[in-house]
């Protein structure tokens, strides 16, 4: 029995990626922006509050929806552990070469019998522009003939509008979480691309590293 397969593409809602924009196929825009983490349990009970009361009040001011996403994934070591290993390479002092091997060899059992996870903070930022569309008959015949050219052109400017508009609302939500204490950052086109990238492929890691013992 033939499976008709789909391809993973039709799936997907994105049509490109832009400057760090996501474009999706039914014309509305998104940006990501990367957040770093506060650890509540170092502050203060006064502090904690204050900090929970600003990020409600933040989110309270928005007059737009966003997304909050949290990435966890299992820290790989293996880059690390090379260096480590070149170093140990060129090292000339017997002493320190061995220690650095044992300390190589404590970090590799050490992580694993322990998952170190590292978490990345993500909030999608959307932006989508209503157009009006031509009544159909002979009207929209008649102020629907453009070229290519023209057509490239009103593509464009309308990407740049929409983005305009977008990045207001990244400016906005930047600024808020700056007032709570949280630093951020838009993500570029190859930030973004790989974000999706290790969505759709979780379990996957780059090529294997060899680290030797000598």
């Amino acid at each position: 029995m033939a499976i008709n397969a789909k391809a993973t593409q039709e799936f997907v809602p994105i049509k490109e990626i832009r400057d760090g924009i996501i474009a999706l196929k039914d014309g509305g825009l998104r940006a990501i922006v990367l957040a770093n983490s506060i650890n509540l349990s170092l502050k203060s009970d006064e502090e904690q509050k204050a900090i929970i009361l600003q990020f409600q009040n933040f989110l309270n001011t928005l007059d737009f929806s966003v997304q909050i996403s949290i990435q966890s994934r299992r820290l790989d070591i293996r880059p690390y552990l090379l260096l480590l290993e070149n170093r140990m390479r060129v090292q000339s002092e017997p002493l320190l070469k061995l220690q650095t091997k044992e300390y190589i060899e404590f970090i590799k059992n050490f992580t694993e019998s322990v998952s170190i996870m590292t978490k990345n903070f993500f909030v999608v930022v959307p932006y989508t522009h209503v157009n009006l569309k031509p009544k159909s008959g002979i009207f929209k015949n008649l102020f629907s003939k453009k070229s290519r050219k023209e057509e490239e052109l009103k593509n464009q400017l309308d990407f740049e509008e929409k983005r305009s508009q977008l990045e207001q609302r990244v400016s906005v939500i930047q600024q808020g979480l700056s007032r709570c204490g949280i630093k951020s950052a838009q993500l570029g086109t190859e930030e973004v691309v790989e974000v999706f990238y290790k969505v759709f492929n979780p379990g996957e890691l780059e090529g294997k590293i060899e680290v030797e013992s000598s």
